[in-house]
């Protein structure tokens, strides 16, 4: 980014809330996630508390006005939840429909059915990728991690072998993939376009996949030999194996708001045409709410009645789905009002300058951004969330498709080495009956594959498109 690039952002920008400068901007910034942190891994704080505490402590090292600081905060949580909320909420009923109609059983079992010893990681792969596409990960752990185990312990394989494609194939979707919350926020916070971050977010993960899962499982099987426990392996009952829906319409359901997105993107590259009358109305249809309320109307049809669900049961089919997301709702929205009172206070001009004084490619940035909190916070959404507000005001000068790889790099860094303060790790742990040692010899260690991968996959993109 070019220096006058810089002046004319900064002359477009609004009039920061503090007049601080460079220094104690970075003392203020420094101080606001170090209050984060601390919350959240010292006190067991709430995300959202701690969010929003964070940002008042921001505010006041950076010697803003609490009135405006509360003003800045509260604008970005309403713009952030305005912009992702009801994504989040389609995608939870989406995912309880799935998992409560059988469908996903339908899935795992109708691939694993075709699978052998030398190709079941490679299927493991393709399970957690398309089912984990419209769940959230740690949803789509506690559905996968039962059927990795049992295929494990009846077909007498590694539990690794399988079970770190598996997690690797959640992970990538939930670090690249929309429509999962991270990139979702990191989309909005830049301005980025959704069709053309899909479509590379799916470039990316392809590979990173695939060293992360079949090939990287192999050296973890070998460093980490353990049985599937027994205890958390589940008897299904075989009542529900004849209502569940077929395999073709649940797998149709849950790719279709993924068809009709890239189909935006693409005739958007392909017309380029705003006012063309084929292009606005894929701009319609291929919109992430119409395209997700689309895949969960169709859903209806193809997952929940064919298994003989009355419109009670779906009425609290939905209202189930749309409870445990409260928190997760609440967390990207305290991320956004963190995000803008970075920007309100002067945060977003002080990174321009810096990058330009240091020639620090935003790519890298980004990415470095979000590896730092990822390893203080252990949550990759609060990592995602606070380095797009970070590195947003360079987005501003960018091609779509840089603006793109730039959400990309921010998700790659946002999952790198999970380890004891992030959920996930006890999540994985506890499933597989793991010790500490062994989690952080395969999980931790695959994220960090899948971060660096990804990243690097990233910024070589940036250099040929």
């Amino acid at each position: 980014m070019t220096r006058l690039s810089v002046e004319l952002l900064a002359a477009d920008a609004p009039e920061p809330i503090t007049s601080a400068g460079h220094a104690q901007l970075g003392i203020a910034v420094l101080a606001g996630i170090a209050v984060i942190v601390v919350l959240i891994t010292r006190f067991k704080l709430h995300a959202f508390l701690a969010l929003t505490i964070g940002s008042l402590a921001l505010g006041a090292f950076a010697g803003a006005p609490l009135d405006k600081v509360i003003t800045s905060f509260s604008a970005g949580l309403g713009s952030t939840v305005a912009g992702v909320g009801v994504l989040i909420a389609l995608g939870a009923i989406l995912g309880k429909m799935l998992a409560d109609s059988g469908g996903a059983d339908q899935i795992v079992d109708t691939i694993l059915a075709r699978a052998n010893g030398r190709t079941m990681p490679w299927a493991m792969v393709l399970i957690a990728s398309v089912i984990g596409l419209p769940l959230f990960f740690e949803v789509g752990v506690v559905l996968l991690i039962p059927v990795v185990l049992m295929v494990a312990k009846r077909g007498n394989y590694s539990l690794m072998r399988i079970g770190v494609p598996a997690l690797a194939g959640l992970s990538v979707m939930h670090g690249l993939v929309p429509p999962h919350p991270g990139p979702l926020v990191a989309i909005d916070a830049l301005d980025a376009n959704l069709g053309v971050t899909l479509a590379l977010g799916v470039l990316v993960a392809v590979p990173t996949v695939i060293i992360a899962g079949p090939v990287f499982s192999t050296y973890a099987a070998r460093w980490v030999d353990v049985p599937a426990p027994d205890r958390m392996i589940p008897q299904r009952p075989s009542e529900d194996l004849e209502k569940r829906p077929g395999f073709g319409p649940t797998l149709a359901t849950i790719l279709l708001p993924v068809v009709l997105m890239l189909a935006r993107a693409l005739v958007e590259i392909v017309v380029d045409d705003p006012e063309n009358g084929v292009q606005r109305v894929f701009n319609v249809i291929g919109s992430p709410m119409i395209a997700l309320l689309a895949s969960v109307l169709v859903g209806i049809f193809t997952l929940v009645l064919p298994a003989g669900f009355s419109k009670e049961r779906i009425s609290g089919l939905v209202e189930k789905g749309l409870a445990p997301i409260a928190g997760i709702l609440l967390i990207v929205g305290a991320g956004g009002g963190f995000k803008q009172t970075l920007i309100d206070s002067g945060v977003g001009r002080m990174v321009l300058d810096i990058s330009e004084d240091w020639s620090i490619p935003a790519l890298l940035l980004g990415w470095l951004i979000a590896v730092a909190i990822r390893l203080a916070t252990g949550s990759a959404t609060v990592a995602t969330i606070s380095a797009a507000g970070l590195v947003a005001p360079l987005a501003a000068d960018m091609s779509t498709t840089h603006a793109a790889l730039l959400v990309l790099a921010i998700g790659a860094g946002s999952v790198f080495f999970s380890h004891v303060n992030d959920a996930g790790f006890w999540l994985v742990k506890e499933y597989f009956g793991l010790s500490v040692g062994q989690t952080v010899k395969t999980w931790s260690v695959m994220e960090t594959i899948i971060s660096v991968v990804a990243g690097a996959l990233v910024l070589l993109l940036s250099l040929v498109i």
